[in-house]
């Protein structure tokens, strides 16, 4: 069975710093594009980044350009989610996901996990 698990997720003061992981099975990693979504409480879930399958371009929501990056070690089937100089603003539950194709549409990803709470405190 395809399993995606997030971990690392918890409590940082403004300005500091979280690395997110998800560890992937039960799929083809190298051959998937990861992203990366995030719904905070009432909003709708939103894409924050992606890395491509074979190489290592990554594309990012404007919000959080300069602060997030993307990074993977298909030998280990994982993807991360580095954050600094975090804000209240992203507080949400974070998701990855894996995809066939780049893009930024939630409905383009198979697979998902069962998402990390970050929480921002001011």
């Amino acid at each position: 069975q395809v399993q995606l698990v997030e971990s690392g997720g918890g409590l940082v003061q403004t300005g500091g710093s979280l690395r997110l992981s998800c560890a992937a099975s039960g799929l083809p990693f190298s051959s998937y594009v990861m992203g990366w979504f995030r719904q905070a409480p009432g909003k709708e879930r939103m894409f924050v980044g992606a890395i491509a399958a074979n190489f290592g371009m990554t594309g990012y929501t404007d919000s959080v350009k300069g602060r997030f990056t993307i990074s993977r070690d298909n030998a280990k089937n994982t993807v991360y989610l580095q954050m600094t100089g975090l804000k209240p603003e992203d507080t949400a539950v974070y998701y990855c996901a894996a995809a066939r194709a780049f893009k930024a549409d939630s409905r383009d990803y198979d697979y998902w996990g069962q998402g990390t709470q970050v929480t921002v405190s001011p």
